[in-house]
């Protein structure tokens, strides 16, 4: 069966280098067959590595048999090799076999909101605010803040942040939901634990050509941005809230020194959060059964708690544990994504009948 698969995988990518090679001045058409074939090009590498492997395998039990004792040991050495070796190159071939999310490549916009809990909701989020920094860091991402929302005492009410990098999307999507977080507050005098929650959203970044919002469906209303006080506040009104009337959608900005700049921040969050809200449903339509299994990174679903006294953090769609939370909020959260894409990918396997 997966021999089949690829036959015609092969099929296909040689009949698009035919067609390459004679496709002439038509530039479009020779840049949507560079594209495919360049696509293609790691699995039928993969594909020829499996080949050869299967090839050796029959060639080393022709072998086996053989009159020539030293022959006949290589020969069972190389069975025991090979045999180890290609089922982890199917699995590998599998893997490339299923359908890319293509939202997998692209930067992201990442939202972070204080639920219950007041303050301490707020500080919550500047921790995941910081945790998601430092990770991205680790990663020779960049991030830039696009709108935030202070507390006063150090924590976010809210705050939006553009993580701009290779893959971004694919390491972060499992991110969006509920996080909460139990630990003692600073004000607590009898040593209480509380509980507090931050949303969070991983919302792939848009091109302007993937989504177009008609003009007549933006109310804009401006106003002066809200500062510390004294100097920092503007005295012109440079703050943006853009209202998305078909939805009710609202998106604020007033970080940035311009009204044009808030403006184009705000539009860059209303149009990630429309596409995601359209792809979220098309998505549901299609794999409704699996994604309720790994998580559908609904906000209101909660996905890990960081436990202060006891030093631990749980995934609850995984049922993993770290006990190094302090690790974990300096951005080290590679165990849980890692694990995270393996069941997705484990999920999808099943669902598309290339494992048992």
């Amino acid at each position: 069966m997966l021999l089949e698969k690829l036959a015609g995988i092969t099929d296909r990518y040689e009949e698009i280098t035919r067609e390459f090679m004679e496709v002439g001045n038509d530039y479009e058409r020779a840049a949507e067959l560079g594209k495919e074939r360049s696509d293609l090009e790691p699995l039928i590498k993969k594909s020829d590595e499996y080949r050869q492997a299967l090839m050796n395998l029959d060639e080393a039990r022709a072998l086996v048999d053989s009159d020539d004792p030293d022959l006949a040991e290589l020969a069972e050495l190389e069975i025991s090799e090979l045999e180890e070796s290609i089922p982890k190159l199917e699995l590998q071939i599998k893997s490339m076999l299923l359908p890319k999310d293509p939202r997998d490549a692209r930067s992201v916009i990442v939202e972070i909101r204080a639920g219950t809990g007041g303050d301490e909701a707020g500080l919550f989020a500047a921790d995941l605010y910081r945790m998601y920094s430092r990770y991205a860091d680790k990663q020779n991402w960049k991030v830039e803040i696009l709108s935030s929302n202070e507390t006063g005492v150090g924590g976010f009410k809210e705050i939006s942040f553009l993580i701009k990098g290779k893959e971004v999307y694919s390491r972060l999507k499992f991110e969006s939901g509920v996080h909460r977080v139990q630990r003692v507050p600073t004000t607590e005098s009898q040593g209480r634990i509380h509980t507090s929650t931050a949303t969070v959203a991983v919302l792939a970044e848009v091109d302007d050509v993937e989504i177009d919002i008609p003009a007549s469906d933006i109310k804009m209303d401006v106003y002066k941005s809200a500062g510390a006080g004294g100097q920092s506040v503007q005295k012109n009104s440079t703050a943006v809230r853009l209202t998305h009337l078909p939805s009710g959608m609202v998106v604020q900005c007033q970080d940035e020194r311009s009204q044009l700049q808030n403006r184009l921040r705000a539009m860059s969050i209303l149009k990630a959060r429309l596409y995601e809200l359209e792809e979220a449903k098309r998505m549901a339509e299609i794999d409704e059964s699996r994604r309720s299994q790994v998580g559908t990174g609904e906000r209101s679903e909660k996905i890990r708690t960081y436990n202060f006294p006891q030093s631990r953090v749980t995934d609850h769609r995984i049922n993993i544990s770290s006990y190094h939370l302090a690790g974990v909020l300096d951005g080290n959260i590679e165990e849980f994504i890692e694990e995270l894409i393996m069941r997705d990918e484990a999920d999808r396997l099943a669902e598309a009948g290339l494992v048992e």
